[in-house]
């Protein structure tokens, strides 16, 4: 299909100016890193999900699914096809000890609904910057807590554009992974359920764990949040901060001197910068104490 029939058939499932060509994804990204998307698509509706996919199907283009990069690094040639955007399905509700919240909204924004409604279980997220559906897709978690803790059910819709029920259990969450990638699907709605507890009680946790984020994360500068995982045994910011690696920068990214497990975007940084950053701290660490440290954030997109 050509360009412009491509833009005409997502039009006509999308409002206009929800359907962005040629769009800088570094506009849409906490990191502020990315190139160019072929297609940015925003939906407002579940309904316009599923025709979106099933339009990408028919039309032989590939999809690739955005929250708000928190965790994510697009590279500097952008993503080709079709990128589509979820913000705008953020609505979050609750009754009883149930709190459902749609994939674009901020995972803080539930943990914030959830004290709200004197109700405990997502105070582990009350610093987490990502959306609902990036939070299930890679298990999120803090200081103790994670998604497979709380989550009941999540609605996705699959790869055919059918819209699916799919309980905890089938997610097959483990350590900041869950089989949403593998499976193709793309998250909609999420619901949790919480206890009931003193509004004290949960505010106490909150302030508790915001104070010790805003005192130890760099928050100042655009960042993708925790740059690896944990590897066995050790603490991945300890064995960089013992590689004397803070403070250490390409470009504009720089291994942030608050906090070692973090790399911040301090000057107009380009994602090849951020790359190299990663795999200088990588073989640093590997070099010094024999310990491969594998990215929790997620790398994707063209070269440029």
């Amino acid at each position: 299909m050509e360009k412009n029939e491509i833009y005409n058939g997502l039009i006509n499932i999308v409002k206009s100016e929800y359907v962005k060509m040629d769009e800088p994804l570094k506009n849409h990204l906490y990191t502020q890193l990315g190139g160019k998307a072929d297609y940015l698509v925003m939906p407002t509706t579940f309904e316009e999900v599923q025709k979106v996919v099933r339009f990408t199907n028919r039309a032989g283009i590939k999809h690739t699914l955005l929250g708000n990069g928190s965790n994510l690094i697009i590279k500097d040639g952008g993503i080709r096809g079709l990128v589509m955007n979820l913000k705008y399905l953020n609505d979050i509700s609750s009754e009883g000890e149930t709190v459902v919240a749609q994939s674009g909204a901020r995972i803080i924004d539930v943990s914030r609904h959830a004290l709200n409604e004197s109700l405990s279980g997502l105070e582990f997220a009350c610093g987490i910057p990502g959306t609902v559906g990036g939070a299930l897709y890679m298990n999120a978690g803090a200081y103790g807590g994670e998604i497979k803790d709380v989550l009941d059910y999540a609605y996705v819709v699959d790869k055919h554009g059918e819209l699916v029920k799919r309980n905890a259990k089938e997610l097959g969450f483990d350590y900041r992974t869950s089989n949403i990638p593998e499976n193709g699907d793309i998250v909609v709605e999420a619901t949790f359920d919480l206890t009931p507890a003193k509004y004290e009680d949960v505010k106490a946790t909150v302030d508790d764990l915001t104070y010790r984020r805003e005192s130890k994360q760099p928050l100042e500068y655009p960042s993708c949040g925790s740059v690896f995982k944990r590897p066995p045994g050790h603490f991945a910011g300890k064995l960089i901060q013992d590689s004397k690696l803070q403070g250490t920068n390409i470009g504009g990214a720089e291994v942030s001197t608050k906090h070692a497990g973090f790399i911040v975007n301090k000057d107009n940084a380009t994602t090849a910068d951020y790359i190299a950053v990663i795999e200088h701290v990588q073989k640093t660490v590997k070099e010094n104490f024999g310990v491969d440290l594998e990215r929790e954030v997620r790398v994707i997109g063209e070269d440029k």
